[in-house]
């Protein structure tokens, strides 16, 4: 494909109007203000008319739970343990293989529709969750996920064998779309001996590993009760959790010294504003983050606690709460919370030649109808995109150079069908309970 004509943020976020794009076998392999020659153009295929469009990278969510669209609209209105464990984890004990499948798919359909290309996933059955991210033709960094109660360690777990299976069965599948990560629940559902083995496991075989931390101040500060004044960020650092590549999601209630340790180990923190403010857990202390250089990606969380993929959503609340909650209108600038959820949610899954639009990257783009009231006048197209933009003005999302949304049509999902699936599947679980 030839965009043509097109306005576009770039690989520092700056705007840079009329510009000609052309991809091929997955990536850009050409960015100018004037069209390429003739031939070139030619070679290109379809010319796209980027008239009142604006070229983005293609949205990362750092952090998910793709089957729980299973769970959208279940378990409302309750604080984290208790959904947790008086409703969620009841509901995801019926949960089958297929099940995943189909509440996986749904979910990378909703997410394509909303610009994002790629997801990092902490779940069960996660060999059916690759199998829907490939068929939806989108990336995925999945984990199986680690639960361990008692002393037991990661070789007395089925989880050990299942994950060399994944690792033998999808690491790099469908040309390294899909990356398979470990990851450790939490704190509060693992003990030492077992998060130690799993640190281990990740390092020995370089894989990067996926951890839930201090997402609410009863896990921060029981965390720190079991364990000598340890917080969570301290105890996964004291087993060696953060010595390889981490992903540490919502990071809610970490102090300073913990965000010391962070930026030191080079910790991406995926936070998720949405679910944090619906579970009623607080605001994670993204300026001081950034401030001292920790990497600041961005996430959805799963569909029982945010309800929708919509990105953009997430996007604006990312740019905006942080200027009310600490009475700082700089707080967080609209191309951090961007770069947050394009750029730093690519580096946080290890995809170095993704989350920009540069020439020799993947094509992951995504492209905004900018037709609409809300986009005029064009002043700051950035402030314009993160402020005035909605998920629905995505009209085309392209993930490795193919088109997987486009103008509300889903090339490589049968949403129609998926919709049903999960809809009866919701259903049955809901019925068997």
């Amino acid at each position: 494909m030839l965009f043509a004509n097109i306005n576009l943020l770039d690989d520092n976020l700056d705007f840079r109007e009329n510009q000609w794009v052309g991809v091929a076998d997955g990536r850009i392999t050409y960015l100018g203000d004037t069209p390429p020659e003739s031939a070139a153009a030619q070679a290109f295929g379809e010319v796209y008319d980027g008239r009142e469009k604006l070229l983005l990278p293609a949205l990362y969510n750092a952090h998910a739970h793709a089957p729980m669209t299973l769970l959208r609209g279940y378990a409302e209105n309750l604080p984290l343990q208790a959904w947790l464990n008086d409703a969620v984890f009841p509901f995801e004990a019926k949960i089958t293989p297929q099940d995943c499948y189909w509440g996986t798919l749904l979910a990378c359909a909703e997410m394509v529709r909303y610009g994002v290309v790629s997801f990092s996933d902490m779940y069960y059955h996660m060999q059916e969750g690759a199998r829907a991210a490939i068929d939806a033709g989108i990336k995925m960094n999945l984990s199986d996920s680690l639960i361990a109660f008692g002393d037991v360690g990661l070789d007395d777990l089925p989880l050990q064998s299942q994950l060399i299976d994944l690792i033998a069965n999808f690491q790099g599948a469908a040309d390294g779309r899909i990356v398979v990560d470990c990851n450790i629940h939490a704190e509060y559902t693992s003990n030492p001996r077992a998060v130690s083995d799993m640190a281990e496991f990740a390092r020995e075989r370089g894989l990067r590993l996926q951890v839930h931390v201090s997402e609410t101040q009863l896990e921060h500060e029981e965390c720190k009760q079991r364990h000598g004044g340890l917080t969570p960020v301290r105890y996964f650092e004291s087993l060696g959790v953060l010595d390889g590549p981490v992903t540490a999601a919502h990071c809610v209630w970490v102090d300073d010294g913990d965000i010391d340790v962070l930026a030191a180990k080079g910790v991406h923190v995926a936070v998720n504003p949405a679910s944090n403010m619906k579970l009623g857990s607080g605001f994670a202390p993204v300026p001081k983050m950034l401030e001292r250089g920790v990497s600041v990606c961005l996430g959805t969380d799963g569909m029982a606690s945010n309800n929708n993929h919509d990105m953009f959503q997430d996007l604006y609340l990312l740019a905006l709460l942080y200027k009310g909650s600490t009475q700082d209108p700089a707080a967080v600038s609209p191309k951090q919370a961007l770069a947050a959820a394009t750029r730093a949610g690519a580096l946080s899954q290890g995809r170095e030649d993704c989350g920009l639009v540069a020439e020799g990257a993947r094509a992951d783009l995504c492209v905004l109808d900018a037709s609409g009231p809300s986009w005029a006048p064009m002043t700051d197209p950035l402030s314009n995109a993160v402020y005035a933009g909605h998920g629905a003005d995505v009209c085309l999302t392209m993930c490795d150079g193919r088109v997987v949304y486009r103008d509300g049509a889903w090339p490589t999902i049968d949403v129609e069908r998926a919709k049903a699936e999960v809809s009866a599947r919701t259903k049955r679980i809901i019925g068997e309970l």
